[in-house]
């Protein structure tokens, strides 16, 4: 496993003992080893904080560099408990930036996961915020699919031979109130995924989780795909990939209630999410992962009322 924080710091391992890596969109407010406050910085742009970000992980791997080996705990602010997914390949690459985390996969090109937290300060209106694809720096090229320039972009053709949209897993509006918000263009972050579903049923959960999230304060929120079927690939991508028939969406409150959903690639535009809710064992079933560590999270019947879905 590669592990990689925002700002270009590789680690062929992750630091030892790393109790916590939150790094607040708004504060920029960095914890560390046994949660000390490291003190608040104003955030005056991406690369300041990218650059502090940065200086702060290589104090920490400098710290820990000692410390027996074994004891590697990594709590990620992005994931409830920043205690974020299991069971992905070794190979994957772990990725974090200011506002989500994911797991890259070699061999999918695609993140197994995507987590991120949701709250009133990140959110913002994404209409006029441009699209301007990039690929993951993070990552070698035979790791991710690649955007370019016209017939350069991997995804170049896919939206009118096969109907794909780039989705974005973390999305775009959730962080329009963030300097961050152009991370979530990047391809690590984005999926072939169906027009119809990407505009419909998934925008709208989309929109119903940060509603939630203004009156609740935070939200956490994983997201991924399923490959139960194989599907057409993207023709203008240059290397090996696959392309998933379904995703899958958990979303958590401050007290650990989660309920789930999932979306076929073929779930009509005019769909209502609420007609795709799923529990937590099934998406862990399904997908393979392990979401939440056990005890942290129960099925939370009033979260999915609280989205708009009645519970039957």
């Amino acid at each position: 496993m590669v592990w990689t924080g925002e700002g270009g710091l590789g680690l062929a391992r992750p630091p030892q003992l790393l109790r916590s890596i939150d790094v607040s969109p708004r504060t920029g407010r960095w914890t560390g080893p046994g949660e000390a406050a490291y003190g608040w910085w104003r955030v005056v742009g991406a690369v300041i904080l990218r650059k502090f970000f940065v200086a702060a992980l290589a104090v920490v791997s400098g710290l820990t560099a000692g410390l027996p080996a074994g004891a590697q705990d990594i709590h990620i602010v992005h994931c409830y408990r920043g205690a974020c997914p299991a069971g992905t390949p070794l190979s994957n690459d772990l990725v974090v930036r200011e506002i989500y985390a994911l797991s890259s996969n070699d061999t999918t090109k695609l993140a197994d996961w995507v987590a991120y937290r949701v709250t009133r300060e990140t959110m913002g209106t994404s209409a006029d915020l441009n699209r301007n694809w990039r690929s993951d720096e993070f990552l070698d090229e035979d790791e991710t699919l690649e955007a370019g320039r016209g017939a350069r972009d991997d995804y170049q053709g896919a939206n009118q031979t096969h109907g794909y949209d780039r989705g974005h897993q973390a999305p775009l509006a959730s962080f329009a109130g963030t300097p961050f918000w152009r991370s979530t263009n990047i391809y690590s972050n984005i999926t072939p995924q169906s027009a119809a579903l990407n505009q419909g049923a998934w925008v709208a959960l989309e929109a119903a989780v940060r509603d939630l999230a203004w009156a609740r304060r935070e939200l956490y929120v994983l997201t991924g795909p399923l490959y139960e079927r194989v599907m057409p690939g993207l023709d203008n991508a240059g290397e090996p990939h696959r392309v998933p028939s379904a995703y899958w969406k958990l979303v958590i409150d401050a007290a650990g209630n989660s309920t789930g959903f999932v979306f076929d690639q073929a779930t009509p535009r005019g769909a209502d999410y609420c007609d795709h809710r799923s529990t937590l064992a099934e998406i862990e079933r399904r997908s393979g992962l392990v979401l939440i560590a056990a005890g942290l999270s129960q099925a939370g019947g009033e979260l999915g009322a609280a989205l708009g879905c009645v519970v039957v």
